[in-house]
């Protein structure tokens, strides 16, 4: 097939066999999925014209992922990154056409993220002709995962699914998730958050080195489906990095970090259940980790020695690893709410 941009060729993953019970989804960017079908509806609808601006804050793989829906659909880009993304990405953004601004340093993700949200609402009083995209918080990102998901129905018809991720914003496994259910309400979903993580309630829980960037949050995500995921792994960098180390030692595979906590999750689960598949979502490669993961491949933990504590509430999270069966309940927020 010969694609008409980049971008439509980037999007798609490649399936991998790990084992018998686990297919890995190896992306180069899982949300370019997201934004470029958000980026097309948008025009559709006539909320924003070719050429205008489009803004929102990144880690990196979401700033990749709109500057590449940018180029595609002739619009313009502005990034406000995290202290998280490397030279490499952002000389590829400004090459791409994107302007970029990244927010000072921080002692902390939490107060990463706020900076960024605070500078790009700066910039929506300035500039009332920006569109912001809102990945955390426009369910339009939703969208673009229903063509990933009929991609895995038609790959795997006839076995018991699982999907094991990264949470992040909630959009890719969740909308992958919701796709598949409509087909299959049995597909379970199991979601990774780094401790610190408001989402799913360990903010209390604190990991010096927690790099986990895309799958947590210090901030409350509307697009966030708490009552899509069966259960949720919380694990520590050095867990993730255990991971991934593994993953590429064991199957070549280089892939981010969230893909090694995934691929750590995964292993565990498909040891409980066999006879379900679990697909494992390599979100990213491992390029903006070398440094801080790879090169120090010789500290990575055993995978084999490594398991969870397995718990039946938040309350009772312990790090460097806790799972709980969250039953497809909602928000943390919400549970209080219903039952009182």
């Amino acid at each position: 097939m010969i694609h008409a941009h980049i971008a439509d060729a980037l999007k798609s993953p490649h399936l991998v066999r790990l084992s018998d019970g686990m297919v890995l989804a190896r992306f180069e960017s899982m949300k370019i999925y997201s934004a470029l079908a958000a980026v097309r509806r948008l025009l559709d609808r006539g909320t924003v014209r070719p050429g205008q601006t489009l803004v929102d804050s990144s880690s990196g793989i979401y700033a990749q992922a709109l500057a590449l829906a940018c180029h595609r659909y002739g619009m313009r880009c502005h990034i406000v990154a995290s202290t998280t993304v490397d030279a490499t990405t952002r000389a590829q953004l400004e090459i791409l056409g994107a302007t970029v601004e990244q927010v000072a340093p921080s002692k902390n993700l939490k107060l990463d993220q706020e900076l960024r949200v605070a500078r790009v609402r700066q910039i929506l009083a300035e500039r009332p002709d920006v569109h912001w995209m809102r990945q955390y918080h426009d369910d339009i990102h939703y969208l673009g995962y229903r063509e990933f998901a009929d991609t895995v129905a038609a790959a795997f018809p006839d076995r018991p699914l699982t999907v094991v991720g990264g949470i992040g914003s909630g959009a890719s496994t969740g909308g992958l998730a919701e796709h598949l259910r409509q087909r299959d309400p049995s597909v379970r979903l199991i979601g990774l958050q780094p401790f610190g993580s408001v989402t799913f309630g360990s903010e209390d829980h604190h990991d010096p080195e927690a790099i986990i960037a895309g799958i947590g949050s210090s901030i409350v995500f509307d697009n966030v489906r708490h009552h899509l995921y069966d259960a949720i792994h919380w694990m520590d960098f050095h867990h993730a990095m255990a991971g991934a180390v593994a993953l590429l030692r064991e199957h070549a595979v280089f892939a981010g970090l969230s893909t090694g906590a995934a691929y750590l999750a995964a292993s565990w689960e498909a040891h409980r259940c066999p006879g379900r598949l679990h697909l494992v979502i390599g979100a990213d490669t491992g390029h903006r980790y070398v440094e801080r993961v790879f090169a120090r491949h010789r500290e990575a933990l055993d995978t084999a020695a490594l398991g969870p504590a397995e718990i039946t509430s938040p309350a009772d999270l312990s790090m460097p690893w806790s799972t709980m069966a969250w039953n497809r309940s909602p928000a943390p927020g919400r549970q209080k709410e219903l039952a009182s």
